[in-house]
């Protein structure tokens, strides 16, 4: 599988875009049924190796707004770019994506992720190794042949990561990927990612928990009601969070 090109710049790991990264939002404003959810929101994502947690309470807007970069969701004012240019659906395969709740093909978990590797336009001598090295870093390997919709919840999202992973995004989003799992496939899916961080893939964590941000992060940025309140090394934000509802999250307090 081809890696990421990583070089060190002032102290940092720098990935070489293929054309998403950096990620800027600039002054994002988007209502829903009469509600402004964001008004005027800017973000850069930049092209560094690490984990991004976008951290914050249940509401806050999170998963709406990766959606924004992501270039699923249109804003109703702002812009995003990719790489400096408008996102496009050919660069859109740039990016992988693991989402609360699995969505996977009636058909087994290989062929879930060689029929990935397939729409991304990968040979079809190369599918079948990528397929089950994925699904082998994922510990699902000895599960290839079954079907994908009959494995457990925790493996099912373990298959969603594989095939992400499969073809070689320059970025991963994840969106609580562990959510209401068992703590044995929280850990498991939590040792993916660290590999995958190690390797130089760029990955940016949706989290409404602390613990695993702060097993996970390597910068955090924390949204509250529609609005980035901080975006800081994680070691900053968990030991002297500049924001009010920041420092109350940390503390276990319920923000409103």
């Amino acid at each position: 599988m081809q890696r990421p090109v990583v070089r060190e710049e002032n102290g940092q790991r720098v990935v070489r875009s293929h054309g998403i990264l950096p990620i800027v939002a600039n002054q994002i404003a988007l209502s829903r049924g009469g509600r402004q959810i964001f008004e005027s929101v800017d973000f850069t994502l930049a092209a560094t190796a690490e984990t991004t947690v976008l951290l914050g309470p249940n509401g806050a807007g999170k998963s709406l707004f990766i959606r924004i970069l992501a270039g699923l969701v249109d804003a109703d004012r702002g812009h995003v770019t990719w790489s400096g240019t408008p996102p496009d659906r050919r660069r859109v395969q740039r990016i992988g994506f693991v989402f609360q709740r699995p969505v996977l093909l009636q058909r087994s978990a290989f062929a879930n992720i060689d029929y990935a590797l397939a729409v991304t336009g990968t040979p079809a001598p190369e599918r079948t190794a990528r397929a089950h090295q994925a699904l082998e870093k994922a510990g699902l390997d000895h599960l290839a042949n079954q079907p994908a919709r009959e494995l457990s919840g925790g493996e099912q999202q373990r298959l969603t990561l594989a095939r992400a992973l499969a073809c070689d995004p320059e970025l991963l989003i994840l969106d609580e990927p562990a959510a209401n799992l068992d703590p044995a496939s929280t850990a498991a899916i939590e040792q993916v990612l660290k590999d995958i961080r190690s390797n130089g893939t760029p990955v940016l964590l949706i989290t409404h928990d602390l613990g695993q941000a702060r097993r996970l992060a390597d910068q955090v940025v924390f949204m509250h009601l529609g609005k980035i309140l901080e975006q800081t090394p994680a070691r900053e934000f968990f030991n002297a969070p500049r924001s009010r509802e920041a420092a109350a999250f940390v503390r276990g307090e319920i923000v409103i």
